[in-house]
């Protein structure tokens, strides 16, 4: 105390909004999804870029590490359960929006196969907003046996390059941006094998970024970008922009589609056969 009476201020340190998304004991903790990016198997790649510019390796990840990303996940438990709790940060956090302001994405629905699902955290959020929905996590046979069982929902392992399991509608949230353009079609014709027609209420949800480098701040921009180079780091894919997806949801037989920005850099494309 001042000698009048008055309390001596003090200097300390509060969250921003930003940093409370670290919190480990926070349900939409972001934690995960940060630990990842920065754990030096995705890291590592990208220090082979010269090299991989020269021609060796089919991507920087398989340069630095022998191996495709999935197929280093398959082999260790550690990485994939990193990777597979990344993911679930983000759906937790990304779902807690969208159940909210854009649920009627997933009314007049009877079931939905979350394609790609890892954990499990945006079909759990569906399936808790939505009871009557009928949902079905599809994932890796690896990656479903670590899973603890649920009631209400159905847990499959298999290959989406060789079938997916029949719903009402197949959800799939960042898992094309992992893949070339040929084989997107050859995921979203099996999604379409896998739904009813559009008026029997069939569709594909894919919840992803779309680039745009017309519109937007500069950040914004640029983040989107940068997930575009990771994706050429690490994988066979890309981000794409609204004309790349078009050309190819049409290449896969679809006739119509809705674009919608929604939370962050997410758009919700909605595709019907």
């Amino acid at each position: 105390m001042h000698k009048n009476g008055e309390e001596e201020e003090e200097e300390g340190y509060v969250l921003t909004p930003s940093s409370k998304l670290l919190l480990s004991q926070s349900s939409t903790s972001l934690a995960p999804f940060v630990l990842m990016m920065l754990d030096p198997v995705l890291v590592n790649p990208w220090q082979w870029l010269s090299r991989w510019f020269e021609g060796k390796g089919g991507t920087p990840f398989e340069a630095a590490h022998g191996l495709g990303l999935w197929e280093c996940a398959a082999q260790s438990p550690e990485i994939n359960g990193c990777f597979n709790e990344c993911m679930a940060s983000d759906s937790r956090l990304i779902m807690s929006v969208i159940v909210i302001e854009f649920g009627h994405v997933f009314k007049g629905l009877e079931s939905l196969a979350d394609v790609g699902g890892g954990k499990g955290a945006a079909a759990t959020a569906v399936a808790e907003a939505f009871p009557h929905v009928k949902c079905t996590l599809f994932d890796f046979p690896h990656v479903v046996a670590t899973l603890p069982q649920s009631s209400g929902m159905v847990y499959a392992g298999g290959d989406m390059f060789e079938s997916i399991p029949p719903a009402d509608a197949v959800f799939l949230k960042w898992i094309l941006h992992d893949w070339s353009d040929e084989d997107c079609v050859r995921i979203l014709k099996l999604c379409k094998e896998a739904i009813p027609s559009k008026e029997e209420s069939g569709k594909v949800i894919i919840l992803k970024m779309v680039i745009d480098v017309e519109n937007g701040d500069r950040q914004s921009v640029e983040t989107r970008l940068f997930f575009d180079i990771m994706m050429m780091v690490d994988t066979y894919g890309k981000e794409r922009t609204q004309d790349e997806w078009s050309e190819v949801l049409e290449d896969a037989g679809f006739s119509s589609y809705k674009f919608t920005p929604i939370f962050g850099m997410r758009t919700l494309i909605e595709v019907y056969p």
